[in-house]
Parts: structure tokens; C-alpha cells; sequence
């Protein structure tokens, strides 16, 4: 059983930047797929952005392109997602993801799939003041 736990979220201002990590509980969490999710009050669990399991391939959802960063260090078992530039609607907890059955992430539409992912974190709040 992969336990991930989330950390680096945080209130700041419009304009800030933040820096989430996703520290997985083993190793094999290096082969893993791996993505980000975000939910804000009242609406639905939306994704952010993903990466294969050696950062090869990555994917963002466009509102976050060219702000935010994902990255990986399998060494530590961590994933990143680097925030710039915050904006008050990237106010939301974040959620990191793992697919245990998959290392490549497929197509985009595939990556964005919340229900490929077996194994979640419980969240971090972020939240952006304007």
C-alpha cells in the first residue's frame, strides 16, 4: 500500500509562488505515473498536470501553462509542482496522484482521468489572496 503525503501548500498573495511536494511512502513509486489534481469549494476535482515516470513526458491542463512546474526526484521519492505567478482561482486543495499500474502516462485525455489513479494523497490548501 503506496501512502502519499502531501505538503507546501499555504496562503499568499496574488503574484507569489509556492512549491508542493508529494513524498511517496516506497520506492517503487519511481516507476509510477504521476499527476496533480486540484478542488475548490464547490466544484469539482480538476486536473493540473501529470508526468511519466522519469519526467519524459508531461502534461498541463492550459490554465496553469507557463506558471507551474511538475517535476519528480525518484531518488527521494517526491514529486514537485512548482507554482508561480499565483493567482486567486489557483485557490483550491491539492491533491497528488499516483498510477501503480502504469509508468508512461498515454495520451492526454488518459493522463487527466482522475479514475486511472489508484493511490492519492489527502490534500493540501492552497490558497491565493488577491
Amino acid at each position: 500500500q503506496v501512502q502519499l503525503v502531501e505538503s507546501g501548500g499555504g496562503l499568499v498573495p496574488a503574484g507569489d509562488s509556492l512549491r508542493l511536494s508529494c513524498a511517496a511512502s516506497e520506492e517503487t513509486s519511481s516507476t509510477f505515473a504521476m499527476a496533480w489534481f486540484r478542488q475548490a469549494p464547490g466544484k469539482e476535482r480538476e486536473f493540473v498536470s501529470a508526468i511519466n515516470w522519469n519526467g519524459g513526458n508531461i502534461y498541463y491542463t492550459d490554465s496553469v501553462k507557463g506558471r507551474f512546474t511538475i517535476s519528480r526526484d525518484n531518488a527521494k521519492n517526491t514529486l514537485y509542482l512548482q507554482m508561480n505567478n499565483l493567482k486567486p482561482e489557483d485557490t483550491a486543495v491539492y491533491f497528488c496522484a499516483a498510477d501503480s499500474r502504469s509508468s508512461d502516462l498515454g495520451t492526454y485525455y488518459r493522463a487527466i482521468n482522475y479514475g486511472r489513479y489508484d493511490y492519492w494523497g489527502q490534500g493540501t490548501q492552497v490558497t491565493v489572496s488577491s
